[in-house]
């Protein structure tokens, strides 16, 4: 009998759990050891000392703030599911005026073929699900851990016990990007006293305070590497217009061009909006929501003139 891997999806949602739990400690041990035990006092002593705690204090809370936010968007956010009855839309019911012209994207025309079976939409990339026993979105996958099908799937991580689609990815990103500086930061921060505890000399913490900030060192360099890593990976893949399972995928594609790779700059905007003011916030305009169907994660615009053989 073969082996069924998706028989721990259970374990592995429990196991989401346990990773919120893991992560919330590590920042209350941050914490304690940047704030409480070391820079915190800092502020008392005057001069150089105090204006080096005063601005990292400054610098760890607002990264510490985001982070938290982003983070708190991510696992409380659905990153979309798809409807029971979803059917993509006839062209007479999308409007004469689709709002993507005026953005300059070209979009793929569907069908007025509403009696959908499975291979019907085959050019549009418009799948079906047997799980689901279902028609499911272009670019959408079966979340077994989840057990639906997630819109514009990434990937489900355990580190926020959900899924990364479309509703959240914007988020998932940010919250790398502010865990990696929060995590270098904090490095940089402490890297004297993990020094100090290494070459005996003499360092005013009490023996559970030193704990606590070696503990806090190595977890946050843990995480810069591992994070900004991670963050590189998904940038580069943002830029080319790739979720994570595409991207794994890719080989099997009949075409050496991929449909939705409009270019990197609006490839960026399909993720984090057209308003720049809102880059760095997991937040979207209302115009950009009204605008681009690409952030709700049912819809996307592809290559003009796009050839699966070219």
């Amino acid at each position: 009998m073969a082996w069924n891997v998706f028989k721990f999806c259970t374990a592995l949602r429990a196991f989401g759990s346990i990773m919120i739990v893991f992560f919330l400690g590590l920042v209350g041990v941050t914490y304690y050891a940047a704030v409480v035990a070391y820079y915190g006092p800092h502020l008392f002593r005057g001069g150089f000392d105090t204006l080096i705690a005063v601005a990292f204090l400054f610098l760890f809370h607002l990264l510490l703030v985001m982070v938290l936010w982003t983070y708190a968007t991510v696992v409380l956010t659905d990153p979309g599911g798809v409807p029971l009855n979803w059917r993509p839309l006839r062209e007479e019911e999308k409007g004469d005026a689709d709002p993507l012209v005026g953005l300059g994207y070209g979009i793929a025309k569907i069908g007025t073929n509403q009696s959908a079976v499975p291979g019907d939409f085959k050019n549009l990339d418009i799948g079906f699900c047997l799980k689901c026993n279902r028609l499911k979105p272009p670019r959408a996958h079966h979340c077994s851990i989840c057990n639906r099908c997630i819109l514009k799937m990434d990937h489900h991580c355990g580190w926020v016990a959900n899924c990364v689609g479309a509703l959240n990815y914007k988020s998932f990103l940010l919250f790398l990007f502010y865990t990696s500086l929060a995590a270098i930061l904090v490095c940089l921060a402490l890297l004297r006293v993990f020094m100090e505890i290494f070459n005996d000399d003499e360092v005013d913490l009490t023996p559970g305070k030193l704990a606590a900030t070696f503990i806090a060192f190595v977890l946050n360099l843990a995480f810069a590497v591992s994070v900004l890593g991670f963050l590189i990976m998904h940038i580069t893949l943002v830029g080319a217009n790739w979720t994570t399972i595409e991207f794994q995928a890719k080989d099997k594609k009949t075409g050496l061009t991929w449909r939705y790779d409009l270019g990197w700059r609006k490839n960026y905007e399909q993720v984090f909006g057209t308003e720049k003011k809102l880059w760095l916030i997991p937040v979207y305009s209302k115009d950009d929501i009204r605008r681009m169907p690409a952030l709700q994660g049912f819809e996307y615009p592809t290559r003009p003139n796009w050839d699966p053989q070219h």
